[in-house]
């Protein structure tokens, strides 16, 4: 990316406050990058714990496999999931508040004394694949972030400030060569006049 600048005294000021601006803004920048990295990592690793503690929970159960086509998978839905947002180094991430479900009404005497555990179980293996979603949205939220703050330090660091140092650079030397032609052709206006006046 070029910097646009102009050989004057104006356009020397903007690119000093330009590149003022981009100085100052980043350490923060750079503060915000290093904040998002640590909690995409905190998000993955919640996201492998919450997978861990699935599947064996899963595995917990295999045992009953065989029961598990006398369940009746309709006993149990999911009403709600209750989210809310929560700002990241600036980023709106996901919070899972609570998940509501619905159990339909069965008789405990007609049906196996286990599809109580059963229910518990689904209730609770919905939730931890439910929780575990919800990271995971958050981890590719936060790593997006992190990729878009990546890119602005490094068009700060590697493009804009060496720009605007180099344009300052650049009109510098024009405005220091233009005042040293200027004093050049005074002291050969003000010589010409002094042999102008000795022959006269």
């Amino acid at each position: 990316m070029a910097i646009k600048f102009q050989y004057n005294k104006t356009s020397l000021q903007q690119q000093y406050k330009q590149l003022d601006i981009r100085v100052r803004a980043l350490p923060t920048i750079k503060n915000k990058e290093s904040a998002l990295r640590a909690e995409v990592k905190k998000a993955k690793d919640e996201m492998k714990s919450l997978d861990q503690k699935l599947i064996a929970r899963i595995k917990q159960y295999d045992y009953m496999s065989s029961l598990w086509i006398e369940f009746d998978a309709s006993l149990v839905t999911i009403e709600d999931v209750r989210l809310s947002a929560k700002k990241i180094a600036g980023v709106k991430t996901p919070v899972l508040d609570g998940i509501d479900f619905f159990t339909k009404r069965f008789s405990v005497f007609n049906k196996p004394k286990w599809f109580l555990d059963g229910v518990a179980l689904i209730k609770e293996i919905a939730s931890i694949a439910i929780e575990k979603e919800v990271f995971n949205k958050k981890m590719e939220i936060l790593d997006r972030a992190r990729k878009k703050t990546t890119q602005k330090v490094n068009l700060y660091e590697k493009v804009q400030i060496p720009g605007y140092e180099d344009a300052i650079r650049k009109i510098k030397r024009f405005l220091e060569d233009e005042e040293n032609l200027s004093k050049s052709a005074q002291k050969i206006v003000k010589n010409r006049q002094q042999q102008m006046e000795i022959v006269q």
